[in-house]
């Protein structure tokens, strides 16, 4: 067992009044002394209800400052929190409180409804972190707790995207965050002065780790929105109140499409990061043409989540590629070839899983490392590139078809915005492709020709069978398309 210093309290010692967070929707400021105070009243406020050390606290909110109090209370108390998805109705989120049984529920005023639908039905105190609510009555703490924080405890639990089945609550800890702040700050130079914003919803990884804990800890500031909200993300950089920005490809599709693209200079954020899945190459050429490096990563809730993100130097010479990985990750290919599955650890890889020993021992090899079902290779100057997950592999008449290969052709068509392959049931190749294509907007296409546009350009065997029109696809918090959704849609 190693210990570390109390978070929130060590850098409100360091720069008490410098800013922490910046509330966008209602101007409310909070430096670095107010967190710490206001996280030691919560703290000790919980603790006088009766919670001890492990035990749950569940939250389901919008962005906002006091998610990030109520993190640091836990942390300063030994509880775990448990961020709840807020997209989730509470049939859905019954079972996620049945294996992780919280003590309590905090909530905001937007998700009143289901916190009190949960809390009858599992008999569980409810928690405002609306103004004049419970939580209020917890004020500000004159006594010091936990001054030396256990690494390896469980600070908090996150739910995996549940892309095609039920979630597992991954277990987070202090020394995860840590070393996560490391990497990332490492790889995108993260310093005091530095601005970012906080709007990628906080039950999934990205919106604790990417960026604002990291910016938290190396005493730099974040600005929160409480959804992603292009206009105003727009008018922070064109402000020049932000320089850090992390999304997924999804949010730099969105504004690739927005009408103040060419009036927003994005050349002068200091990074710009993606991942969730690597951005297709036509949108690295887009934004790259406005001077706007996009650099693409890949990480796991597993994993922290930074392992990997490309420098600036890496965007335009390896496209497609996420880099090599940052400091504290250790990687390996399953076999010791130049392709296969990626393996990763080091002290950012989590322990395991919550209440599921199972889980936990198929992720990791005898020898520790974490298998995470992607396919990656090597480039030859040492790069990375993820060709696919392992489980999204079809094989049609014999020959591997990884569908992201596909994908990979198909966001080259002009008319083409998104897209998404996925292996189907052939009764003569065993399996083939159906493809599910969105459109430009204002663009027209003529479906029945991109077989033929396809087979000019990778071999017949990859050309999907089918290509069906959407109007939008289903996608996880993370960004990433739900593939088994669209299975569902051809089933039905």
């Amino acid at each position: 067992m190693a210990f570390i210093t109390d978070m929130a309290a060590r850098r409100a010692e360091l720069t008490p009044h410098e800013s922490a967070f910046i509330d966008v929707e209602t101007g409310s400021e909070f430096t670095f002394a107010e967190v710490n105070a206001r996280a030691e009243g919560m703290a000790l406020g919980l603790s006088e209800m009766g919670l001890i050390p492990g035990d749950r606290v569940a939250i389901i909110c919008h962005n906002r400052a006091e998610f990030f109090i109520t993190l640091f209370a836990c942390q300063k108390g030994g509880f775990v929190l448990t961020p709840l998805n807020w997209r989730q109705p509470a049939p859905e989120l019954a079972p996620l409180l049945t294996l992780t049984e919280p003590k309590c529920i905090i909530h905001d005023a937007n998700f009143e409804k289901t916190a009190r639908t949960l809390g009858e039905q599992f008999a569980l105190p409810l928690l405002s972190l609306e103004k004049g609510g419970a939580l209020d009555g917890f004020g500000r703490a004159e006594t010091k707790l936990r001054r030396r924080i256990d690494d390896q405890a469980i600070w908090y639990l996150l739910f995996t995207s549940g892309t095609t089945g039920q979630p597992k609550a991954v277990i987070q800890t202090a020394a995860m965050a840590w070393v996560n702040a490391v990497n990332i700050g490492q790889a995108v130079d993260i310093v005091s002065a530095d601005a970012g914003v906080n709007y990628l919803p906080l039950f999934h990884t990205a919106g604790v780790n990417l960026y604002t804990l990291p910016l938290f800890l190396a005493g730099a500031t974040s600005y929160i929105l409480r959804q992603f909200d292009t206009d105003a993300i727009f008018r922070l950089i064109a402000e020049e109140k932000i320089n850090q920005f992390f999304g997924v490809p999804a949010i730099y599709q969105s504004f690739s499409q927005h009408a103040d693209i060419d009036r927003v200079d994005l050349g002068r954020m200091k990074s710009l990061g993606c991942g969730g899945a690597p951005l297709p190459a036509p949108l690295v050429a887009f934004f790259a043409a406005r001077g706007a490096l996009v650099q693409n990563g890949m990480g796991m809730t597993e994993t922290g989540p930074t392992v990997f993100l490309q420098s600036r130097d890496e965007v335009r010479a390896h496209i497609g590629s996420v880099g090599k990985a940052q400091i504290l990750s250790e990687v390996s290919i399953a076999g010791g070839g130049s392709s296969g599955e990626l393996l990763i650890r080091g002290p950012g890889v989590t322990p395991g899983y919550f209440k599921n020993p199972e889980a936990t021992a198929a992720a990791f090899t005898e020898d520790g490392w974490l298998k995470t079902g992607d396919v990656a290779r090597v480039g030859a100057d040492g790069e990375y590139y993820i060709i696919d997950r392992i489980k999204d592999m079809y094989i049609s008449g014999g020959e591997n078809v990884y569908p992201a290969e596909v994908e990979k052709l198909l966001y080259t068509h002009p008319q083409i915005l998104d897209v998404a392959v996925i292996g189907v049931p052939d009764a003569k190749w065993g399996e083939t492709g159906a493809a599910f294509i969105q459109v430009r907007k204002g663009e027209a296409i003529d479906i029945s020709g991109l077989s033929c546009w396809c087979r000019e350009r990778i071999a017949a065997y990859k050309v999907p069978a089918h290509f069906h029109l959407v109007d939008e696809f289903p996608r996880t918090p993370s960004g990433k398309v739900k593939k088994h959704e669209l299975g569902a849609r051809l089933d039905g």
